[in-house]
């Protein structure tokens, strides 16, 4: 079931705003709404975005929830590897804000959790933009990651999977993201994707360094409800020759497809880890980072 991240209060703004713009006439402003064509209401994803509202000279205002696998979101959000296991799950909310008919802004929340509570769950933000001309379009972002209550939540659990990137000592992340897709027809496209971070592991962590430099790419291509992605990601210290394992270098690459269902369904086959190099160290905890190879196949239904 969709969940809306974001605070009753801010989504009240909007409506307001509309309020004072259409003179208290609400349903003039309904009437608007219902009279736009599908190609005029925003579409920041798979998913229908609702409009909340409509200024005279063009610009708009519209969000979007989401949830489902985080096999279904790996190809199309690179920068961060989340693990499969034990039935993860993945929410979002984007509110996006049209500026024009080629100019978006946007920004978001997120929330990767894993049902088995031993990995603390992941709360992520993005704020940016996007320029669409036609059939092409480009998009610049910042974006952030952290787990909240890292100093109560158990961190370092032997055999409890690694949620992010592999790492058993995650703490936050930040990068700057840029995406581009090319629509081939009103049904298919190509996705590409970049990124360059920064990660930070917790104090005290059994890798010996404070803080990993990440670069990641992803390709995705959709026909339809079917979608093919894959996503390589570099980690490295950030500071080379400090540290127990700092001049160590990892890398992998992932690859998923996914397939949307008539009845609200999604199935998603893949495997993380397709292809690694480097060395793991070993910890009590397991390899850090861990790299095994992990097929997996998930199915998320929308109620």
């Amino acid at each position: 079931m969709r969940r809306l991240l974001l605070p009753m209060p801010f989504l009240l703004m909007p409506l307001a705003a509309a309020g004072q713009s259409l003179a208290g006439d609400t349903h003039e402003l309904a009437n608007r709404l219902l009279a736009q064509k599908p190609d005029q209401v925003v579409q920041v994803g798979p998913d229908t975005a609702v409009p909340l509202w409509r200024g005279s000279d063009g610009r708009w205002l519209t969000i979007k929830a989401d949830s489902g696998t985080f096999g279904s979101a790996q190809h199309s959000d690179g920068p961060l590897q989340f693990s499969v296991v034990d039935a993860s799950r993945a929410v979002s909310t984007d509110l996006t804000y049209g500026l024009g008919s080629n100019f978006q802004a946007h920004v978001g929340v997120s929330e990767h959790s894993w049902i088995n509570n031993r990995v603390p769950r992941v709360i992520g933000s993005e704020i940016g933009a996007t320029y669409s001309s036609g059939r092409y379009s480009v998009g610049l972002s910042l974006g952030a990651n952290s787990t909240p209550n890292a100093s109560v939540l158990p961190r370092l659990l032997p055999g409890a999977p690694a949620g992010v990137n592999g790492l058993n000592a995650f703490d936050s992340s930040a990068q700057l993201n840029a995406r581009g897709r090319v629509a081939l027809d009103n049904k298919s496209g190509i996705d590409l994707g970049a990124s360059v971070g920064r990660v930070r592991l917790l104090p005290g962590n059994l890798l010996g360094v404070n803080t990993l430099d990440q670069k990641a790419l992803s390709f995705g291509v959709d026909r339809g409800p079917l979608a093919v992605g894959v996503a390589g990601r570099v980690m490295q210290p950030a500071l080379p020759g400090t540290g127990y394992n700092s001049d160590r270098r990892w890398s992998s690459i992932d690859l998923g497809v996914t397939l949307r269902l008539p009845w609200q369904g999604e199935l998603s086959i893949g495997a993380q880890n397709v292809w690694s190099s480097g060395n793991a160290v070993n910890t009590p905890a397991g390899p850090e980072p861990d790299q095994s190879r992990t097929p997996y196949v998930q199915y998320h239904q929308d109620l």
